[in-house]
């Protein structure tokens, strides 16, 4: 029989770097008796030649990969030429934007491809290790806390020199996700006096941890599944009123509430940013969605006053290597235990796999985002 056919193409979004396989996980693939498929130059964004992958069949353009593979993987959604190339009962598995498209739902459901979301995994302990959501915030995390500081006007550490003391910057992280906690770390390693914020008072302990302060704003919203729940009317003035206090105090400002398939929620009013000092930076890491600052411009830098606030895209794309390789351990760890003697043996009894399957053998197999899109 032949051996299962490993699909990937070049990334085609405008500013997309990340890949879904690297050469270390490639190895672990071939060792189940999967062969890959790859568009040549497929891995020179991330910073990887041809010649890393051993033991590659290469494809010179993207329609031979797609229609060709029983398997495809991908950073972001396939444009629909290439889907509509894919094969009948064919496999996709990335990040595939679920709640985005209507159309390009109903044309995996048309062609007959079961399609994996991973921002559709189950919120459970056993997935954690195929969680890209959480990933891919981690680098999303460092990285704002490294624009903040490459932006600020103000050293971030305490700095002891010949003629005195430099006081240590202030950074407010608003949001204590994976990607809050890593902007925290980061900006704390480099030597920032840091405070945090989030809704869910459970995050109060994680913040403390990191040597942060908490910032109590007196409102509570634990909502399900790690998401916070929507905060009344009164509960936004509250949170507003405390929150503008910190935002006025601090010299740089990382902002990172983003649910997937939502609008951010705005957060920082245009009032809040103008009581901030002069030279104070905002890094606004959920621009891509609709940022949660007033004023927040995505792929953008904007003077607001004598504030500077930043919008970036494509944040995970900044460190593609390491961002790639996380990516592809998560897609790896994800699929390979339905690899079995050289085939796919889809498991349906499995929770992770069944609660992340988005079109399958002609349905819409998710009734969260069948509702959402009105499919």
């Amino acid at each position: 029989s032949m051996p299962l056919l490993l699909g990937v193409a070049s990334e085609t979004l405008a500013g997309e770097r990340r890949l879904p396989v690297v050469p270390d996980v490639l190895k672990k693939y071939q060792s189940l008796g999967v062969v890959l498929q790859m568009q040549q130059g497929a891995g020179r964004p991330a910073h990887y030649g041809d010649d890393a992958f051993a033991g590659v069949s290469w494809s010179a353009d993207a329609a031979s990969v797609y229609s060709g593979a029983d398997l495809v993987l991908c950073v972001q959604p396939p444009p629909a030429e290439s889907l509509a190339a894919m094969k009948p009962g064919s496999v996709l598995v990335g990040m595939l934007q679920p709640w985005a498209d209507a159309e390009r739902v109903k044309l995996l459901q048309q062609k007959q491809i079961t399609a994996f979301a991973l921002e559709l995994l189950p919120r459970i302990s056993r997935a954690q290790s195929m969680d890209v959501l959480s990933s891919q915030a981690a680098v999303a995390g460092y990285e704002c806390a490294l624009i903040a500081a490459d932006h600020s006007p103000k050293f971030f550490p305490m700095l002891t020199y010949a003629a005195g003391t430099i006081r240590p910057a202030k950074v407010l992280v608003i949001g204590a996700g994976v990607a809050g906690l890593q902007a925290i770390a980061t900006a704390r390693r480099i030597g920032a006096q840091v405070e945090a914020y989030d809704v869910r008072p459970e995050t109060r302990e994680q913040i403390e941890s990191l040597g942060a302060r908490f910032v109590d704003t007196g409102v509570a919203a634990a909502g399900t599944g790690g998401y916070a729940r929507e905060l009344t009317d009164e509960e936004k003035a509250r949170q507003a009123e405390r929150l503008g206090k910190a935002v006025a105090q601090c010299d740089a400002l990382i902002t990172t509430a983003a649910i997937p398939g939502k609008r951010a929620p705005r957060i920082i009013t245009a009032d809040m940013v103008a009581r901030m000092k002069p030279g104070a930076v905002v890094v606004d890491m959920a621009a891509e969605t609709g940022g949660n600052v007033e004023g927040t411009i995505a792929g953008e830098k904007t003077w607001i006053g004598e504030v500077l606030v930043i919008g970036p895209t494509h944040i995970p794309s900044r460190m593609p290597v390491h961002a790639s390789e996380m990516l592809a351990k998560n897609l790896y760890n994800f699929i390979s235990p339905f690899i079995k003697d050289g085939t796919l043996a889809l498991d349906w009894e499995d929770e992770v796999m069944a609660g992340s399957c988005l079109t399958h053998a002609g349905e819409v197999r998710h009734a969260g985002v069948k509702a959402a899109l009105g499919l």
